[in-house]
């Protein structure tokens, strides 16, 4: 008996079959769409932003130092994130025709929106002065862990899109 996996919108592939990631109308909306470019943009920005941030939160953890400047660089990182968010739901509605959870891309929204939940902490803790300083910085590196896994996520989609292509 041949098992099935159903597609993104309701297409049957045989067990084993991958389902490519865009249909012909996606492709042609996703290479069409001046968001794309966006989006291409932003990313490695948003990357660049991290390993700095990153940087300046590791070195207010061990020294002790930096704690303006690691904050600073984390609402930038926080404003990117929120940048790259709005976008890329702009983008998903112009390529699938929803502005979230398009099924191609479910678990890598259900994950941004970790992501923001966790820099969201961060911005509340900040603001409200409810979290000190070194917990604060322990959240941030939460939410960058959970970045980092995102990232991941989509660079392998990215991938995925490009074999789907030259198949």
């Amino acid at each position: 008996m041949l098992t099935t996996l159903q597609s993104r919108d309701g297409r049957l592939a045989p067990h084993g079959v991958a389902v490519p990631l865009y249909s012909a109308q996606e492709r042609a909306r996703r290479d069409a769409t001046r968001w794309t470019l966006v989006q291409g943009i932003l990313a490695p920005v948003q990357f660049v932003v991290f390993l700095v941030s990153l940087g300046l939160v590791l070195r207010y953890l061990v020294t002790g130092d930096g704690y303006a400047l690691a904050t600073m660089s984390i609402i930038i990182k926080t404003g990117v994130l929120a940048l790259i968010m709005v976008t890329g739901a702009i983008w998903e509605k112009v390529v699938f025709g929803q502005y979230l959870f398009a099924p191609s891309f479910f678990y890598e929204d259900l994950v941004s929106f970790g992501v923001i939940a966790l820099h969201s902490v961060y911005v509340w803790g900040l603001v409200t002065g409810a979290l000190d300083p070194v917990t604060l910085m322990w959240v941030t590196l939460a939410a960058y862990a959970a970045y980092v896994i995102n990232a991941g996520q989509f660079v392998l989609k990215l991938r995925r899109a490009r074999l789907d292509v030259s198949a």
